[in-house]
């Protein structure tokens, strides 16, 4: 197989490099070099000959997510497993995070959690999600992520294709130019549909996350998400009401804006 890591991973370390990790060039050379190969094969190929370099999962623990898990678990239950602790989860998410991380065998997760100082000058009362919610994702999800994936070359999500009309076409390969390092984002299950989900839910005998049986087909911070009716969009649920379908840490873009502060709030800064 060709190796396609990048040509200066062995470079001088004494010479200042402004380079990117990875290029698109690099995306679209591993989309080609995986194109109709199984799943498995493909992730067991890229963690194991770190083709990716430092990867860690990033995992919301949500009504799917075990499956992502349970691939990466297969491979291996070491890789670091970075999860956003806003503080505004469901507490059966965090019951559930702890099921799967025992019940999988992960040995890596590590829970990241917003800057207290910054919670403190721009959400001190804790609802900024009710008027600001692109600004409450900045500050408890976008930031911490931000910190924490900087010590990665590329990270895996449990992203699908058919969640909603943003992530159609969903390419298994991408780059994050985000912050310039261009670091690799791998979507293992961006062609897998409902039926691959539930049918590996099944054929490994996972946990399902037990407010998927209460309406809630895709989770997040529980302000924000509400329970979706039959036939509507997966994700519709997710800030209903709001021109808003991401919470930001896979579209650049969305920052914390304090030009729209409700009547009478105050912020500490």
């Amino acid at each position: 197989m060709a190796d396609i890591r990048r040509p200066d991973v062995g470079r001088r370390v004494d010479r200042i490099d402004t380079r990117a990790r990875f290029t698109d060039a690099d995306a679209i050379r591993l989309n080609n070099l995986f194109r109709g190969s199984d799943t498995r094969d493909m992730l067991r190929t890229v963690i194991r000959d770190g083709l990716a370099g430092d990867l860690a999962v990033v995992s919301s623990f949500g009504a799917e997510s075990a499956v992502l898990l349970h691939l990466v678990a297969e491979v291996d239950p070491s890789l670091p497993v970075l999860f956003l602790d806003t503080q505004k989860h469901f507490d059966e998410t965090l019951a559930y995070r702890d099921l799967l991380v025992a019940r999988l065998g992960l040995t890596g997760l590590r829970v990241l959690t917003p800057d207290a100082a910054l919670l403190a000058a721009r959400d001190d009362k804790g609802l900024r999600w009710s008027w600001d919610p692109d600004g409450c994702c900045e500050i408890r999800k976008v930031a911490p992520l931000a910190r924490a994936i900087a010590a990665f070359d590329g990270s895996i999500t449990g992203r699908k294709g058919f969640q909603s009309r943003t992530r159609a076409g969903l390419p298994r390969f991408e780059i994050d130019h985000g912050d310039g390092e261009g670091r690799l984002k791998i979507n293992p299950l961006a062609s897998w549909t409902q039926a691959d989900i539930d049918a590996w839910f099944d054929a490994h005998d996972l946990p399902r996350h037990p407010l998927v049986a209460r309406g809630y087909p895709s989770i997040g911070c529980a302000p924000c998400t509400s329970k979706v009716a039959p036939g509507e969009d997966p994700r519709s649920g997710r800030w209903k009401g709001w021109d808003k379908t991401e919470c930001g840490i896979h579209v650049p873009g969305q920052s914390d804006d304090d030009s729209d502060l409700p009547p009478g709030y105050e912020p500490a800064f």
